[in-house]
């Protein structure tokens, strides 16, 4: 079956690099993608903890990690276009530095603003990562074959962090304290930092250093928190229509990572300890990371359907969760064959839609487009997040309290319709998608080589009126020179004349 996304072509080769580096490089990249993810899941072991502490209500733990995705996905379009247009290996350092010290920090924390704070900023630092690491991946891998493979373990990676984010925190809220799961990202952030270093640079081109703050596209990225106004401006350098939003599916993908995604806890409707609450949940991560390694199916199969697979994989997983999950002998009948159904189904599908996304868009624009797509990820959860907190709250004050599975069957309910939709939705779009012609190839080919002109046209402008300034700031400065080197000017004088009548 013919793939319904034509595959991505990098005019400019990238250096020659032997197998073991390459596998070098991308277990650092993934190592990243691992320690963001594990400095939010291992935090879900230790939200009763903080609570306790700290304090806290229900709202305000939540904003643990409401304000961390918040500040990831606000600044994962500035990131991205940073990566695009400097020097993406300085982002990807400067990311990991920055958060090793932000963890350090937050681990000698007690209260609640500062927490809050911390972890908003730690947000920021975390999206420095996350684009600089799939730029430099995409030039480490040209191939489709090998990118794609690259990309899904990639994903994976995050999947095991996910689970064993949630054994490390159990294992330190258990033996010592929630302080040392942020101390220990930061052990590890500082440990990979020293590795990082020794990043190459990557092939490609770079622009004139007068010209890359243009090409930033300062106005799109002043509003950081609105994905949509920096995905229009973006797209070109200079404000001709957009072209991201011209490659082949690449709407209909970013709206598939719109797709609300939560997760719950049984520690409190179960009554199992921390450790135990996360040791019944390794199976989620197991069975991503194992989904994460069919990225080279996307060569055999059409991506749609795929990628709807793995969307009915959630539904058929959701359903188990809202019709049992509510008492201890339900977790091998309905919770664990949803565990399973449902991690393998979300990272088919995500893993397939990133594939997908980064086959559809040149390489020149994958820090911008990965950008984009993780901040859609990053959108999703929080909705998400919102929504399971408003139903869960509003069902559990007349079903028994927080105790009770009530609110969360509520919130399966709800999420099930919600992937009713999307599938059938995901479905219609992608069948009256336009698929590409040579009409639409050449219409698309036209636009982008006007949207090149255009940009040289403007730099040429740029440039003629640089040199205009310097030249003449060195006429101006020869003629100094010359009036330094002949000496001081005589001052005239002048007398007056009386005028005889």
């Amino acid at each position: 079956m013919s793939s319904l996304l034509p595959l991505s072509t990098n005019i400019h080769e990238p250096q020659r690099l032997s197998l073991a580096r390459k596998l070098i490089l991308l277990v650092m990249f993934c190592l990243t993608q691992f320690i963001d993810t594990l400095s939010m899941s291992a935090l879900l072991s230790a939200i009763p903890a903080l609570e306790a502490s700290m304090g806290m209500t229900e709202i305000q733990s939540t904003w643990v990690f409401s304000g961390f995705r918040l500040t990831f996905s606000s600044f994962l379009l500035i990131s991205g276009r940073l990566s695009d247009v400097y020097n993406p290996k300085t982002v990807f350092i400067g990311g990991v530095s920055t958060l090793g010290i932000l963890s350090l920090c937050a681990g000698f924390v007690y209260t609640t603003v500062p927490i809050l704070v911390l972890r908003a900023i730690t947000g920021i630092a975390s999206a420095m990562t996350i684009p600089s690491a799939l730029k430099l991946l995409v030039k480490v891998f040209p191939d489709p074959l090998e990118q794609a493979r690259a990309v899904g373990f990639f994903a994976g990676c995050g999947a095991v962090a996910n689970m064993g984010g949630l054994v490390v925190g159990a294992m330190f809220v258990q033996r010592v304290s929630y302080h040392w799961v942020f101390w220990f990202v930061a052990f590890a952030a500082d440990l990979y930092f020293h590795d990082t270093v020794t990043i190459g640079e990557t092939a490609g081109s770079r622009k004139p250093k007068g010209a890359k703050w243009k090409s930033l596209d300062l106005v799109g990225v002043g509003f950081p928190s609105s994905l949509l106004i920096f995905a229009v401006t973006s797209g070109s350098t200079d404000g001709l229509p957009p072209r991201t939003w011209f490659y082949n599916n690449f709407s209909v993908l970013l709206a598939t990572a719109l797709l609300p995604s939560f997760c719950i806890m049984w520690q409190t409707v179960f009554h199992w300890s921390v450790m135990s609450t996360a040791v019944h949940m390794l199976p989620l991560g197991i069975v991503a990371f194992a989904a994460s390694c069919t990225g080279s199916l996307s060569r055999i199969y059409s991506p749609k359907w795929i990628i709807l697979t793995g969307l009915s994989l959630c539904m058929v997983a959701t359903l188990l969760l809202a019709l049992g999950g509510g008492k201890p002998e339900n977790y091998w009948p309905f919770v664990f064959p949803a565990f399973v159904l449902g991690s393998a189904g979300v990272m088919v599908a995500f893993s397939h839609t990133n594939i997908a996304i980064f086959q559809a868009a040149p390489s020149s624009m994958s820090s911008t487009v990965g950008a984009m797509f993780n901040g859609a990820l990053q959108f999703g959860s929080a909705i998400g997040l919102a929504a399971i907190t408003s139903i869960e709250t509003s069902v559990e004050a007349t079903h028994g309290g927080s105790h009770e599975y009530a609110g969360r069957a509520a919130s399966f309910w709800c999420h099930l319709g919600q992937s009713a939709t999307e599938i059938k939705t995901g479905r219609l779009v992608l069948e009256r998608y336009p698929q590409p012609t040579d009409e639409s190839r050449e219409f698309q080919q036209r636009l982008m080589l006007l949207c090149d002109t255009w940009n040289l046209f403007q730099g040429a402008r740029s440039a003629a009126e640089a040199w205009r300034q310097r030249d003449k700031a060195e006429r101006v400065g020869k003629r100094k020179r010359e009036q330094a080197d002949s000496g001081p000017i005589p001052t005239r004088t002048t007398r007056s004349k009386t005028r005889t009548h």
